[in-house]
């Protein structure tokens, strides 16, 4: 009589079953990626409807900012947000980019170590604090010394034009900086390590000198870690909402001058939230929170691309 022996449970069909189920639960944690974006951006227009109903798109181009007459338009809070973050990232960038350069390329061992932790600090002070810093230290400094300054040299142009009053545009512009330069330092000087130690050797070998070698050899190969640090850098500043709150001025206009106050779209919504008093305030607000969504969507996106275009040329060029 012939016996009949069972198959055991473990063996290469549990392994195969044990796949399946990690490769669904990674399937479920990615997707849960976009439908969380899905569902947050469908909860900010849920709640900014009775604003869209009344403004439309003119919402954006709008400039009026009276929750008396209920009057809501978002155009100077968007201009104060891309122009404080461009001029933030404008001067965080180079620190950056030579801070990064000679962590990675010319520091001794010894030093290089304690200034990366002493930089990598820098990112891990709140915002709050760097706001109390700028009411107390940052912005007199601006109003006494800076601003005289740029004023006798560059007062000729309308972007130093006003009185000198501390707060405004320019003082946004060097918080945001200072915050954002940890963040550029951190990642560039990770793909500059990343380069292959060959690529500095063969260029040494050609009689380049570190300069040189850098330039031609290690900041073409990091490009695209490096714009992606930069577009981090400003998705960070893009965000920022205590520090430039307490330093900006918190005035609703478009103006040229970088010393005059200014307003940003994080600063409306944490100041005026609480305060609002109808439904159609609070739906203005939530509004300009769909602003800064699509405004933030668009910068990655354009970064995406940027980052793609510049690997594709660094392929292409090798």
């Amino acid at each position: 009589m012939a016996s009949v022996v069972a198959a055991p449970a473990s063996g290469p069909v549990a392994a195969h079953r044990g796949d399946r189920l990690f490769g669904v639960v990674l399937a479920a944690a990615a997707l849960a990626v976009p439908l969380l974006l899905g569902g947050l951006l469908l909860a900010l227009l849920a709640g900014a409807w009775p604003a869209v109903q009344r403004f439309g798109l003119t919402f954006f181009a709008g400039s009026t900012w009276d929750p008396v007459t209920h009057e809501f338009g978002a155009l100077p809070f968007i201009y104060g947000t891309l122009v404080s973050s461009t001029l933030g990232l404008s001067m965080a960038v180079p620190l950056g980019l030579g801070v990064a350069i000679f962590l990675s390329e010319l520091a001794p061992g010894w030093l290089r170590v304690p200034v990366g932790f002493l930089v990598e600090l820098l990112a891990a002070v709140p915002s709050v604090v760097f706001g109390l810093w700028g009411i107390f230290i940052l912005v007199p400094w601006v109003r006494s010394v800076l601003t005289p300054l740029v004023k006798g040299a560059l007062g000729f142009l309308p972007l130093f034009d006003g009185p000198p009053l501390g707060i405004g545009m320019l003082a946004a512009g060097l918080i945001l900086a200072i915050m954002v330069v940890p963040f550029i330092v951190a990642v560039g000087t990770s793909v500059m390590r990343a380069v292959p130690t060959t690529q500095r050797e063969a260029a040494l070998a050609l009689g380049a000198t570190r300069w040189e070698t850098t330039r031609r050899a290690v900041l073409p190969y990091a490009r695209s870690g490096i714009m992606g640090a930069v577009f981090l850098a400003l998705a960070r500043a893009l965000g920022e909402t205590m520090a430039v709150t307490m330093v900006i001025g918190n005035v609703p206009q478009i103006k040229a001058s970088l010393l005059a106050p200014a307003y940003t779209i994080p600063a409306v919504i944490a100041n005026e939230f609480t305060e609002a008093t109808s439904d159609l305030y609070v739906a203005a607000l939530i509004y300009t929170a769909v602003a800064l969504f699509i405004v933030t969507v668009v910068v990655n996106a354009a970064a995406r691309l940027l980052v793609g275009r510049a690997a594709r040329d660094a392929v292409l060029g090798e």
